[in-house]
């Protein structure tokens, strides 16, 4: 049995571990063994928190999502713009291109939530993997539903703040919230797909238009 107080940092470093292995070997290569190797921890103490494989990808899972919702909170401030605070979330969700393949997966707050960080192609690989397991597992599927009904509210509240400010024209908040996040998870499949835009740029500058789009038709009013 693990010792008295170390139950939440081993607990992040398993996940931790989890998510690496998820991601350099796939949702069906990823075992309770390589997992404990990574956590630098017994199998026994990987069963003990999470008892099975199936228990461990859901709270992986979970944690993985929430990862996304806790770094655009800190990130949000009252004082911002709707388009500012847009412009967190989408860098956040669809984070811009770059080589930081040296870090680690870190989703774990207990540290701060400034240290939590998961490099660029870890995201695109993660994000496949538990999708495409999502599509035939139920339990995933109430996981990602949970998390994307709160991203939807989120994002449609701050189209309603944009609204009521007057510094964006939206008719619908939740609808335009559901189309931004829509094109989130596309764009991001095409990116580990690596089907890039014709003119080869970060496809992220589509959601980037997509949210222009209302700045510039209450301009245009």
């Amino acid at each position: 049995m693990p010792k008295v107080g170390m139950e939440p940092m081993r607990r992040a470093e398993v996940i931790n571990a989890t998510l690496t292995c998820i991601s350099m070997y796939g949702m069906d290569g990823m075992t309770l063994d390589k997992v404990a190797d990574y956590a630098g921890c017994s199998k026994g103490v990987v069963s003990y928190y999470f008892k099975n494989k199936d228990n461990l990808t859901i709270e992986a899972y979970k944690a993985f999502l929430d990862y996304y919702g806790r770094k655009i909170e800190s990130e949000i401030k009252p004082t911002m713009t709707a388009g500012e605070m847009l412009d967190v979330t989408l860098h956040n969700i669809l984070t811009p291109y770059k080589d930081d393949r040296e870090k680690q997966i870190n989703v774990s707050p207990l540290d701060g939530i400034e240290k939590m960080y998961i490099p660029y192609e870890d995201q695109g690989r993660l994000f496949v993997q538990f999708f495409s397991k999502a599509a035939l597992d139920r339990n995933l599927q109430e996981v990602a539903s949970t998390s994307y009904l709160a991203n939807l509210n989120g994002i449609a509240k701050i189209f309603d703040y944009g609204s009521r400010t007057g510094e964006l024209a939206v008719e619908d908040s939740p609808s335009a919230a559901y189309g931004l996040l829509a094109m989130v998870i596309g764009l991001s499949f095409f990116r580990v797909a690596n089907i890039p835009p014709m003119n080869g740029q970060d496809n992220r500058y589509i959601c980037e238009d997509y949210v222009k789009g209302f700045t510039t038709s209450r301009e245009d009013k």
